[in-house]
Order: C-alpha cells, then sequence, then structure tokens
C-alpha cells in the first residue's frame, strides 16, 4: 500500500536498475501476479514505489533460497495484505538472515544504479566504512554486500554522525553475538544427553546442526521482533521522560 508521501515515482528501467534484474524480469514477475501492477500516470506509463522494490527483492531473495516460482506464489499469498515497504524488508532480512552471504562485485556506474542515486566520495567512504562494501583490486570497482547496501544508502541521507551509526552497530554486533554464543550453548545442551555430555562426535555435530537450522529462522524472527517491541517502548520512555 503507497501512502501519499511516497508516490511511486520509479520507470520499469529505474525498478529493474535500483534491484539489479533486467526489464523482462521485472514485467514476467508482474504476469505472474508476483508484483502488484504499477500505478499508470501521464501519457499510460507505469510507476513503482517503494513497495515494489522491497517486493522484488523479496522474490530474489526466495529464489536464491531454491524456491520455484510456484513456491514463491503461495509464499507471497501468505503475506498479510498491504505490507509497507519496511515490513517487506524486515521479512527479506529475516529469509536471507540464515542464507550464506553473496558478495558482488560492481563498477561505479552499477553501484549508483544499484544505490539509485549518484554518490560522492564521502558517501563511498561512509558506505564501506558500515560495512556495505569495499573496494576491489581493480579501479572502479567495488564488492557489494546487496542486503546491507540499501540499508546503508538510506542511512546516508539520516541526520546522524557516522560516528554514532558506526557506535550503534559495534553495540548491536557485541550484543547479538551473546545472544548467538548463548542459545549456540543451549542447542549443543539439548542434543547432550542423547549422545553424552562431553562427547564431539560426528553424530552429535551433526545433530546440534540439524537443530539450529530448524530453529534458526525462528530464532531471527523472535530477536527482531523483540527488538522492535524493546526499542518501541525505550524510545517512547525516552521521550515522554523529556516532555515531563
Amino acid at each position: 500500500m503507497t501512502t501519499e508521501t511516497e508516490r511511486p515515482t520509479l520507470t520499469v528501467d529505474e525498478l529493474a536498475a535500483r534491484a539489479g534484474v533486467t526489464v523482462r524480469t521485472v514485467r514476467f514477475y508482474s504476469t505472474r501476479g508476483l508484483l502488484p501492477p504499477p500505478v499508470i500516470g501521464p501519457r499510460r506509463v507505469g510507476h513503482y514505489g517503494s513497495e515494489h522494490l522491497s517486493r522484488l527483492a523479496l522474490i530474489e531473495e526466495l529464489q536464491r533460497q531454491g524456491m520455484t516460482l510456484a513456491a514463491i506464489e503461495r509464499y507471497l499469498e501468505q503475506l498479510p495484505p498491504g505490507l509497507s515497504a519496511r515490513d517487506l524488508a524486515i521479512h527479506r532480512a529475516l529469509v536471507a538472515s540464515w542464507a550464506p552471504d553473496a558478495p558482488e562485485d560492481a563498477t561505479r556506474k552499477e553501484l549508483e544504479s544499484r544505490a539509485g542515486r549518484a554518490l560522492a566520495e564521502e558517501d563511498i567512504d561512509r558506505l564501506a566504512a558500515m560495512g556495505a562494501l569495499a573496494r576491489a583490486d581493480r579501479p572502479d570497482t567495488y564488492r557489494l554486500d546487496p542486503a546491507l547496501l540499501r540499508l546503508c544508502v538510506e542511512l546516508l541521507d539520516v541526520p546522524i554522525a557516522q560516528e554514532t551509526i558506526l557506535a550503534a552497530r559495534t553495540v548491536l554486533l557485541e550484543h547479538t553475538r551473546e545472544a548467538a554464543r548463548e542459545l549456540t550453548r543451549m542447542f549443543r545442551d539439548e542434543v547432550s544427553p542423547a549422545y553424552g555430555h562431553d562427547g564431539s562426535g560426528p553424530e552429535r555435530i551433526a545433530a546440534v546442526r540439524s537443530l539450529s537450522a530448524h530453529m534458526e529462522p525462528l530464532v531471527v524472527q523472535a530477536l527482531v521482533t523483540a527488538f522492535q517491541r524493546s526499542l518501541k517502548e525505550e524510545l517512547r520512555a525516552a521521550f515522554q521522560a523529556e516532555a515531563e
């Protein structure tokens, strides 16, 4: 659902470039009903918005997970109607969180096309500091983290000092690593009775991996939900205290 403050402004060519796919792919997904139709503007030109971009990114992520188009159709049909671009981005992050990282190489022109904007050298430096990209060995070439790039590009316009963003990233990494360490211990202890508390054989290791593979998507979703609620409560309490 597109709000009045976020009116669709992307042409099909711009949408494809931002998403890193071809125009043919966008139109194919549209004919399959995987993408909602564009808003038709003057001269019968279709315009796409942030929801289309986020849904397209989710579809691509599901395909990378090995899902067929028929399975993706069923998956998308189960999503609540009217999800915002932010909701779809969070959903994609949950899907991508248990997939292997897949860095991509891109030229400066391809990078700016994916970012949807021109990037100054200062912007490149900030994106590199946030971990969204790294300068490759070849001139004018960058190694991108596709999942992180879109988020970090949005952070370029947030009126927060880069040092604060990096400090927040450090806090998140430290706490999530501690949570991951504790959850891993729990998974390990869960299978210990069957294989012996001191055992470390291949069967026990395989059992731990199998349990973590089944639990990981659920744990990630639980962490995101819990963090969203906690952040809202903390922000509400902070602003209420200032108002008083």
